[in-house]
């Protein structure tokens, strides 16, 4: 097990220990309700959702109703896999796009927006595994559209600039719901403004009295097909009649003997665990150490350029899944990382809004959540009178017909949002996450090896400074990255970025099973607003 009470200089927080409950996510107020929800006798699947329909409230920066969530779940000795991503409208198609003028998938407006999934999971994980019902798991965040909170520092920050970019690039009728549910006095609101949306209160009524069913098939589902339909959109209501989240099995490889757990494609888990498979080929001695850095720097980079090409829908795979992962495959990978950086090829990666929460109970149930609109509030779009601003991970199809991750009615699309999990021999050690678009499989390959390769307790694990691979030999490094390492690495050939924003790097939540005590451990991100509540 990791050495909790290791400091490293990066690390300003200690981590959280509690034995009856924990949860962990990236706003205050939502880990408090998912707490709270453990104290009324709810499991943490129950704090889970509490958790994750709060964050649509007091989070809309990254998250909605109308987003797409995914789930590992251990309960009962085994770990479950929820993939609750939407799929493509049935009636669109490249050639539609095509005659709309666009030779890649915009990022606003109807064309991006696929069928949300997020109501699905929450319904989908209360029914299977929950212990309240979806009423009062959903109450919390009720109360708060209904009577408003307060914006935190960050929340605000993000607000504000979302709001100056959406004030740029959306215009017209379509759009101005999104004015009116979010900016309702013209702007963003301030730090410490409280801000309400009874819209808001009342889908989540709607979703919490019929367990989601109003959503997909009712009167929210129709709202969502009007408006659709009154602006030229795709989506229908037999798209959401007919949408339902699945059971999947999680995927996984073994790293220095832990077990790694990963939700199968759409995902893109499945590059965290190549990356993971190709560095474990390597002795890792020194953490501050510019050829550790390189060599997880490179191991990341292979990894990607594979699940870029490879990872889409898997009814639109064959196996290669299984060949990316296997051990064979990692050593043909690695023995590509020498001494210089290479430059393998892949997509330029964007930047992206998701929310990540963990949870876990005194009973030994565990949960990863996550959940995401895609590009901040998403596609600009909020369905009138509901609050439902829905998601744009359509974005991330590509419209070249040869492309694995193609366009393609009823398709679900290379989905970049990762909840992931460890064990050991067969018990759990605890859920894991660090969101942020493309940045996520990266955050998972960096706060894994600062635990498992170097000692550190979950909260030094998130502190630590992290690096992000762009594209080609551009990396990324945060402003407290060891100066004399960005040099050895550009020495190294690697083109070093220093970025300011915090953003840019991701946020994560650990919590992990001391497997001899019961306590618990957790760490949160200190790049966002968040917290560790527990008991």
């Amino acid at each position: 097990m990791f050495d909790y009470f290791y400091q490293p200089y990066a690390s300003k927080r200690y981590s959280v220990f509690a034995r009856n409950g924990m949860v962990a996510t990236s706003q205050r107020l939502a880990a408090m309700a998912g707490l709270d929800i453990l104290k009324k006798g709810g499991n943490a699947i129950d704090a889970a959702i509490a958790t994750a329909a709060c964050l649509t409230v007091v989070e809309p920066t990254s998250n909605g109703i109308g987003s797409d969530a995914f789930a590992l779940i251990w309960t009962k000795g085994k770990l479950y896999g929820l993939n609750a991503s939407g799929v493509a409208p049935a009636s669109i198609s490249i050639d539609a796009m095509k005659k709309r003028g666009f030779n890649e998938m915009p990022v606003y407006g109807f064309e991006p927006v696929m069928v949300p999934g997020a109501p699905a999971a929450w319904a989908a994980c209360s029914t299977r595994f929950g212990r309240l019902t979806l009423r009062e798991v959903l109450q919390p965040a009720i109360d708060y559209a209904e009577n408003g909170y307060p914006l935190s520092t960050n929340l605000a920050r993000v607000w504000d600039a979302d709001f100056h970019k959406y004030e740029k690039v959306l215009s017209g009728p379509m759009f101005a719901d999104w004015f009116r549910t979010f900016a309702p006095a013209g702007r963003a609101p301030t730090v410490g403004e409280t801000w309400a949306s009874p819209d808001h209160a009342r889908t989540l009524k709607a979703i919490a009295e019929s367990g989601a069913e109003d959503f997909y098939r009712g009167e929210l589902a129709e709202r969502i097909d009007r408006f659709s339909r009154e602006h030229g959109g795709f989506i229908r209501r037999s798209d959401l009649a007919n949408y339902h989240p699945e059971w999947v099995d999680p995927i996984t490889v073994n790293y220095r003997g832990y077990d790694v757990w990963e939700l199968p494609p759409n995902g893109q888990g499945l590059i965290a665990l190549l990356a993971l498979n190709i560095l474990k080929n390597f002795d890792l001695t020194d953490k501050e150490s510019v050829d550790t850095y390189h060599k997880e720097i490179e191991a990341l980079k292979l990894a990607f350029s594979d699940g870029k090409k490879y990872i889409t829908d898997p009814r639109f795979m064959t196996d290669e899944t299984a060949a990316l992962l296997s051990e064979d495959y990692a050593r043909e990978r690695s023995r590509m990382i020498g001494r210089t950086a290479i430059e393998p090829a892949a997509g330029t990666l964007p930047k992206g809004g998701t929310v990540y929460l963990a949870a876990a109970d005194g009973e030994g149930n565990m949960v990863s959540f996550i959940q995401s609109n895609y590009m901040e509030f998403g596609s600009g779009l909020v369905v009138p009178e509901t609050g439902i601003a829905l998601q744009n991970r359509g974005h991330t199809f590509s419209l070249n017909p040869n492309d694995a991750n193609a366009l393609a009615p009823g398709k679900k699309t290379y989905h970049t949002i990762i909840p992931g999990f460890l064990t050991k021999d067969g018990r759990p050690v605890g859920p894991f996450g660090v969101m942020g678009a493309y940045m996520q499989p990266q955050g998972h390959l960096q706060v894994l090896s600062n635990m498992i390769d170097f000692g550190l307790h979950p909260q030094a694990a998130l502190d630590a400074p992290r690096w992000q691979w762009i594209s080609g030999k551009t990396i990324y490094v945060e402003q407290h990255f060891p100066n004399h390492i960005a040099q050895a690495l550009a020495r190294r050939g690697h083109e070093i970025k220093v970025i300011l924003q915090p953003d840019t790097f991701g946020r994560g939540q650990i919590i992990y099973r001391n497997d001899d005590t019961g306590v618990l451990i957790g760490g949160s991100e200190p790049r966002a607003d968040g917290t560790v509540a527990a008991w």
